[in-house]
């Protein structure tokens, strides 16, 4: 039976001298020896695997990064087109309020308005790209801020131009709305004209006698208040409209009378009716146009304001 040895042993000679090392190791020495070289060897290659493992995490997650940092910039140059593009429009809005004015178009030195085009985006190196891209949005931002301002104002400004204006409109209306310029019987013919008449005696005729019948209805020439409403004399009864202008309106031989004094009517109201009142020889209406307490031919004032009335408005 062959017998294997408990224990060993190492000579160490050393090639000079006469020392001599020995090392004596039993089975038990070996054994550890083998598990301790055995978990080292372990323990380093499972920090190896974990260095290879944690290299590919941060590979990935600096991929991730790059792929976030180019949507955030595709995502910052989109905005800044958009802000470019809104910009364009203030500016083209602005130009326009202008030329309502009648002013030219304001000089302004134009933004930084040159997109980053793709390769510029590959090109830009991490915290470089972030910083153009974000001064480029932040010039933009501050030309719209600018721009904005001004189309504020210049809008503000128009709106108080168009009020001016459309006071002036207004109170031009309301100037034409109390000059008389409609026939107050309607669409009906002059029986007897203004001037010298003979018929139905000689007298200077004041007004004129409009052919109208007997009930038809009867209309405020221009807006005013009515000074009187009621009978008198020979005019039977009559009605007296001040305008407020200097023009006042008489409407005579009424047969009804449907406002009364103090009373505010406009352009175009019914204010009574067609009669034959006072010394009437037969229904008609007798209109007369009073300027600055002299009787003036109404004729002209039949069919609109006279020309030279609205010359004389301008």
């Amino acid at each position: 039976m062959k017998m294997v040895p408990s224990r060993y042993l190492v000579k160490i000679v050393p090639p000079v001298g006469y020392r001599v090392w020995r090392l004596e190791f039993s089975r038990r020495h070996i054994a550890i020896a083998i598990v301790a070289i055995t978990v080292a060897l372990g323990a380093v290659g499972g920090y190896y695997v974990w260095t290879i493992r944690h290299a590919e995490m941060r590979v990935g997650e600096l991929r991730s990064l790059t792929v976030d940092q180019s949507d955030q910039l595709q995502k910052i140059d989109a905005q800044a087109a958009e802000l470019d593009s809104e910009l364009r429009a203030l500016e083209k809005q602005n130009d326009e309020i202008r030329k309502m004015f009648g002013a030219n178009p304001k000089a302004a030195p134009p933004p930084d308005r040159t997109p980053a085009s793709a390769d510029d985006r590959q090109s830009y190196a991490p915290d470089g790209a972030f910083a153009t891209v974000a001064a480029r949005v932040e010039r933009l931002r501050a030309d719209s801020q600018r721009v904005r301002a001004e189309g504020d104002r210049l809008r503000g400004l128009a709106m108080r131009v168009l009020n001016v204006h459309r006071l002036e409109d207004l109170a031009r209306a309301r100037v034409l709305a109390s000059i008389p310029s409609l026939n107050p019987a309607g669409n009906v013919g002059i029986r007897s004209p203004f001037g010298w008449r003979i018929d139905p005696w000689p007298e200077f005729h004041e007004g004129v006698d409009l052919a109208a019948d007997y009930g038809d209805p009867v209309v405020a020439s221009a807006a005013g208040t009515v000074v009187s409403a009621d009978y008198d004399g020979g005019y039977g009864n009559r009605i007296d409209i001040d305008h407020g202008n200097g023009y006042h309106t008489w409407y005579c031989h009424l047969s009804r009378i449907d406002v009364k004094a103090g009373q505010y009517v406009r352009k175009a109201e019914h204010i009574a009716l067609v009669g034959s009142t006072g010394e009437s020889t037969g229904p008609h209406l007798h209109y007369q146009v009073m300027l600055d307490g002299k009787p003036v031919d109404p004729t002209p004032y039949l069919t609109g304001v006279p020309d030279k009335v609205l010359a004389s408005l301008k």
